[in-house]
């Protein structure tokens, strides 16, 4: 095993160890589940430094803990892959921007929006039946523009300050972060 695949693993256990533990340190915002956090941060971080594919095994072993150790909670299986396996794997794009020297608060928005998407996915199909209308199509439930509006709203409650959570953190972070790579 190469020195930096050792450091890699070594750094991404360790990045999704701390993200679980931020995941405690949360200020529940929406009814059916969404919190700000600074969970993403270690994520970005990881992903900035070492790639995609990197960045959305982190994610997705973060989301499935997260899931199971930090309180999570979901109506069907699909929500828990969607709105944890998957959308904190989602995180892991922000490894877009890879190395780029001063770029890691952009690579967090990269991050943060790819999460975000994945979440509206989740809420105008599984979460569309809480909100009205939804129109059934040969049995299949399909959002109309209430339900577009809906999701769009909910988790902007919740991802739009974690997202500015995140670029900031990350902005504070680019000196250190860069120095890392001379270690």
């Amino acid at each position: 095993m190469k020195k930096t695949s050792t450091r890699m693993l070594a750094e991404g256990g360790l990045t999704v160890a701390l993200a679980l533990a931020l995941s405690y340190l949360k200020i529940p915002v929406a009814a059916l589940g969404g919190s700000i956090d600074f969970v993403m941060v270690p994520l970005i971080v990881f992903a900035y430094r070492w790639g995609v594919w990197q960045g959305l095994l982190a994610g997705l072993a973060f989301g499935t803990l997260k899931f199971f150790l930090a309180g999570g909670s979901a109506i069907n299986w699909q929500s828990m892959l969607l709105d944890y396996s998957v959308a904190y794997a989602f995180v892991g794009f922000a490894g877009l921007i890879h190395k780029k020297k001063g770029m890691l608060p952009v690579s967090a928005l990269i991050g943060c929006i790819a999460r975000f998407i994945i979440h509206f996915i989740s809420g105008v199909t599984i979460y569309a039946e809480y909100a009205e209308p939804t129109a059934d199509f040969f049995g299949l439930s399909v959002a109309t523009p209430g339900a577009i509006l809906f999701s769009v709203v909910y988790n902007g409650a919740y991802m739009l300050p974690n997202t500015i959570i995140a670029i900031i953190v990350c902005a504070l972070l680019i000196k250190p972060v860069e120095l890392l790579d001379r270690v």
